[in-house]
């Protein structure tokens, strides 16, 4: 018992708050929370889906007109999507943004 005696006081204090902190959470839980309403314990949370962003990787002898073509998109949707690449001399494995 001696030996644990140096360890009370910590262990007592480190009790104290985990319970002041679980009774602060259980009161608080219905209040007002800025990330929006609470939900029921088994309802999800339902947050908007972001717009996915597609991309795609240059391949050897792609152009932005080739690359319109195989992605639908045209070339001056592309540029300006991408106003980063150049449009004549494209990089292998550079990454162009789809909308």
């Amino acid at each position: 018992m001696v030996a644990a005696r140096p360890f009370l006081r910590p262990a007592a204090f480190l009790l104290a708050v985990s319970l002041a902190l679980i009774g602060w959470r259980w009161a608080t839980r219905g209040a007002a929370h800025p990330s929006g309403p609470r939900r029921g314990a088994g309802a999800p949370a339902v947050a908007p889906a972001p717009a996915p962003r597609r991309f795609y990787r240059v391949r050897p002898g792609d152009t932005l007109a080739s690359i319109a073509a195989r992605t639908g998109v045209s070339v001056a949707r592309l540029r300006r999507l991408n106003p980063h690449a150049n449009p004549t001399a494209l990089f292998l494995g550079e990454r162009l943004r789809l909308p």
